[in-house]
């Protein structure tokens, strides 16, 4: 499923002229860093990746979802966005990379 979710992840972020360069996660979230330009409103983004990725990922993986979110929505409303203004991306990458994933 993760892998799935980056992938659909990668192609919604192209539609909006951006790019999806490190992608984690874990049990209960994901970690995306994203090169955008400018002119793209993160909200906007966020709430077409979490969209598109929720009406993918229920249909695709209808039964084992339904085990686990019997809630009408995947995703919750919350976010985080923080910019890499103060440390390279390296370092960005390094913090996303070294998120454990889950065991199952």
């Amino acid at each position: 499923m993760l892998n799935r979710l980056q992938s659909i992840f990668e192609s919604t972020c192209a539609k909006w002229k951006s790019k999806v360069t490190e992608f984690n996660g874990e049990s209960d979230h994901v970690h995306l860093v994203i090169s955008y330009p400018p002119d793209v409103e993160v909200s906007k983004l966020v709430n077409n990746l979490k969209t598109v990725s929720s009406r993918l990922i229920r249909k695709e993986f209808h039964e084992h979802v339904n085990q686990f979110y019997n809630k009408p929505v995947f995703w919750t409303g919350a976010y985080f966005v923080a910019s890499c203004g103060g440390v390279t991306l390296e370092q960005l990458k390094s913090y996303v990379e070294k998120q454990s994933s889950p065991d199952y």
